[in-house]
Order: structure tokens, then C-alpha cells, then sequence
């Protein structure tokens, strides 16, 4: 029998390191947090990377629409990036204000500081219900100041794990209403897959 808080607590395991995704639309910049992008490539020449974005984050649409979007790796000095960007709704506020960044090569905000950033092209999609699954074409990389220009970042790539377990104590009854909430909403959605067809673009 499934139990859903065990096998959601085991699932947590699966998890890819806390990634800061921006993107603009319209004039428009925005960002957000996620834990669920993996490497989608293990060809040098053909870089690829994907991402679920849930269909009720700001930064959705505006990726959907534009096909484009940067995610940087951060690293475990920027819990204050991820409440920025990972409490707060962009549609009520500029989420990046405050926060160091230029743009990039396709136009999409890039933090000043990271332990890496990848610019993407979206190249194909798939709904999952209550996210989609952005395939993405990594057409620009780098380092943030982080590096310090040389070759190997500096600092540790942050976790979830890590940032779970390491959040100021005054953060976690938000981070855990907010979670709760998020979830809520998913569920409602879950259900219900669409094909898409990404040739289009």
C-alpha cells in the first residue's frame, strides 16, 4: 500500500541541487527557485539540461512563451537568494531587485553571483499535470564572481538537502506554509495531462 508522506519524504532524495531559473517577457524579468533539474545530455558537443517549472509560478509562462531561460547553480552562501526568489510571488513584486544581475547572451537575467549559470533555449516540452518539463538547449555558460575567474568555482554547490537542514529557524513555519500551500494546488492539477507539441516553436 502507498503511504504518501513516506514516499514523498523518500522522494526528496531524488532531488537536484537548488537552482535559481530567470527569465523576461515583455520587459518583464523574473525568478524563481526549483530543486528538480538534471543533466539531459551526457554529449559534450550537445549540451542539454531540463527543468520542471510548475505551471502556477510567474516564471511558467514566461518560459513557456519565450522559449528561453537561464539556470544557475547556487551555492551554499546564498540562502538569502533562495528566500528572495523562492517565498515571494513575482507577480507581486520585482523578485531581482536587490539581487546583482546583467543580461545574458538570449536577454535573460544572469546573477553576478553563482557557482554557474547555463542559458537555454526550450527544445521540446512535456505537461505533467501540474508542471511541464522544459528541455533545454544550454547555448551560453559561465561562472559567477563566485569563481573568482579562475576554472573552479569557489564555495559548495547548495543542496536542498542542505538548505533544509540549515535555514534559520524563523524561516521554517513560512517555508513550511508555503510548501504546504504549493502542494494543494498541485494536487488539483496532477490529474490531468495534455500532449504538447513543441514544433511549433
Amino acid at each position: 500500500m502507498l503511504q504518501p508522506d513516506l514516499t514523498y519524504q523518500l522522494l526528496r532524495n531524488l532531488t537536484s541541487p537548488v537552482v535559481a531559473l530567470t527569465a523576461v517577457r515583455g520587459g518583464k524579468k523574473n525568478g524563481m527557485i526549483s530543486d528538480a533539474a538534471v543533466r539531459a545530455s551526457i554529449v559534450p558537443t550537445v549540451p542539454r539540461l531540463s527543468v520542471y517549472v510548475h505551471k502556477f509560478n510567474f516564471s511558467h509562462d514566461m518560459i513557456y512563451e519565450t522559449g528561453r531561460f537561464a539556470l544557475h547553480l547556487l551555492h551554499t552562501k546564498q540562502f538569502d537568494v533562495v528566500r528572495r526568489l523562492g517565498f515571494f510571488s513575482g507577480r507581486d513584486q520585482d523578485k531581482l531587485a536587490g539581487i546583482a544581475h546583467h543580461a545574458g547572451t538570449l536577454g535573460v537575467p544572469i546573477l553576478d553571483e553563482c557557482f554557474a549559470h547555463f542559458e537555454c533555449t526550450v527544445v521540446n516540452v512535456m505537461d505533467t499535470g501540474s508542471s511541464t518539463l522544459f528541455l533545454g538547449d544550454v547555448v551560453a555558460v559561465g561562472r559567477g564572481a563566485a569563481a573568482g575567474g579562475g576554472l573552479e568555482p569557489k564555495g559548495e554547490l547548495l543542496t536542498a538537502t542542505h538548505f533544509r537542514s540549515n535555514m534559520p529557524a524563523e524561516w521554517r513555519v513560512e517555508y513550511e506554509a508555503k510548501l504546504k500551500e504549493a502542494q494543494q494546488v498541485a494536487a488539483e492539477l496532477s490529474r490531468t495531462i495534455q500532449p504538447v507539441d513543441w514544433n511549433r516553436r
